[in-house]
């Protein structure tokens, strides 16, 4: 957990689990990225927005692992490229912390069967 601030009028923390469901809500804002570790969890029926992210806060500086599965036909660096964007964008603009370092993680190719 980080510390924001701490003045007169009080505390204000962020958890690590709020940054891994930020960084994890961005990601999926990508096209072409088909989801990320907790897409396996949404199939047995339980939703963790945190699972398959790791996140490291040092001194107002965060340091974010992703693993997420991408869509067949779409260019891995380009949708990972994407993703760091939108995870640094995302975190420094709800937290005011700086990001300095986004690792993705390609875990799966997803073939999807054209529906009849």
């Amino acid at each position: 957990m980080i510390m924001l601030k701490d003045n007169e009028s009080g505390q204000v923390q962020i958890s690590d689990d709020v940054i891994a469901v930020i960084s994890n809500t961005a990601t999926l804002e990508v096209e072409g990225v088909i989801g990320t570790a907790s897409g396996f969890a949404d199939i047995l029926g339980k939703k963790n927005l945190s699972k398959g992210v790791k996140v490291e806060v040092d001194d107002n500086e965060v340091k974010v692992s992703i693993n997420l599965s991408v869509k067949f036909g779409y260019k891995v660096p380009d949708v990972a490229n994407e993703v760091q964007k939108k995870i640094k964008s995302a975190i420094e603009t709800m937290t005011g912390l700086t990001v300095t370092q986004i690792d993705v993680n390609v875990t799966g190719i997803n073939f999807e069967k054209e529906k009849k």
